[in-house]
């Protein structure tokens, strides 16, 4: 698969992780999310993805007046960049492990259609799909994306004529996805994300990165990402086997050891890389021809 000449940029601003407290760049109210959104595209992002926190504790929320307001803060500074937003917040199970049945504090479990309230109405150019569910990480944390939880929100996000982005984390949710295709639940092109380095999901590694590569459907457009360290490294990794990136403190938060990053900062380091490997760098209209979006408004 040839080098990716134009490469898509998304930059994930916060995400759900408990990074608030690791970090004084990572942005926690609408505010600072739009902000950084803005400061991002500047920088060279075509795509922002959005998770959105409690501006008083900044713990992860699904509360849709919060991305009416980052999407409306945006939108206001006349920013050309595609919004992406998550819809993977409500699959969070924590269970005792002694008493399986009971769940824990930190759990946020909803079904499929209730991840969708803030998609429904804001109508983003992209919302997440996360294509199974996982061990996330070590202790007793399991994300849940049931196969019907996953075919009633294909089905919804289809009727809604926003474009899914696939989040797959293991080789089997890709194999999943290619059936949400095959039962004619996702309209090309399709979009893929391949998460790489989660617990305990597809480590970092380049071969299995190229093994997914080879499994993904005739005509997909897919971009991987990998956190920590292993953030800056995939950019090329991704670009190399025809892909394009993700990069943002959703994560990872540093540009070296113990230097702290901004969102905007790891976006350039991105556009540095890319360019130093004879790629370059797409704008969001370019991004949206690629992706099969809608015109900007």
């Amino acid at each position: 698969m040839p080098m990716t000449e134009n490469v898509i940029i998304t930059c994930a601003l916060t995400g759900a992780g408990d990074t608030v407290r690791k970090s004084p760049h990572v942005p926690v109210t609408p505010e600072q999310i739009a902000r950084n959104a803005v400061e991002a595209a500047a920088a060279g992002a075509a795509v922002v993805h959005i998770h959105v926190r409690d501006p008083e504790t900044g713990d992860p929320s699904r509360d849709p007046k919060l991305y009416r307001e980052v999407v409306e803060r945006v939108k206001e500074t006349g920013t050309d960049v595609v919004i992406n937003l998550t819809a993977g917040m409500g699959g969070d199970l924590v269970i005792d492990p002694d008493d399986p049945l009971t769940h824990l504090p930190g759990t946020d479990l909803v079904s499929g259609l209730d991840r969708l309230p803030h998609v429904e109405d804001l109508l983003p150019d992209i919302c997440t799909l996360d294509c199974g569910s996982l061990n996330f990480g070590d202790g007793s944390n399991l994300y849940v994306s049931t196969p019907d939880m996953l075919r009633a929100g294909a089905r919804r996000i289809q009727e809604l004529g926003v474009r899914p982005e696939l989040e797959i984390f293991d080789t089997g949710q890709l194999w999943f996805a290619k059936q949400l295709l095959a039962e004619g639940l996702l309209d090309d092109p399709t979009v893929f994300q391949l998460c790489m380095g989660v617990p305990w999901g597809a480590p970092a590694d380049p071969g299995v990165l190229q093994s997914m590569v080879n499994m993904l459907p005739e005509g997909a457009r897919w971009a991987s990402f990998a956190l920590g360290r292993m953030q800056m490294p995939w950019v090329a990794q991704s670009i190399l086997l025809g892909g394009h990136v993700r990069v943002g403190l959703e994560d990872n938060l540093y540009l070296g050891k113990g230097n702290k990053a901004t969102n905007a900062q790891l976006v350039e380091r991105a556009v540095t890389l890319t360019e130093s490997i004879g790629a370059r760098v797409a704008t969001p209209d370019e991004a949206r021809a690629t992706l099969g979006l809608k015109p900007r408004k």
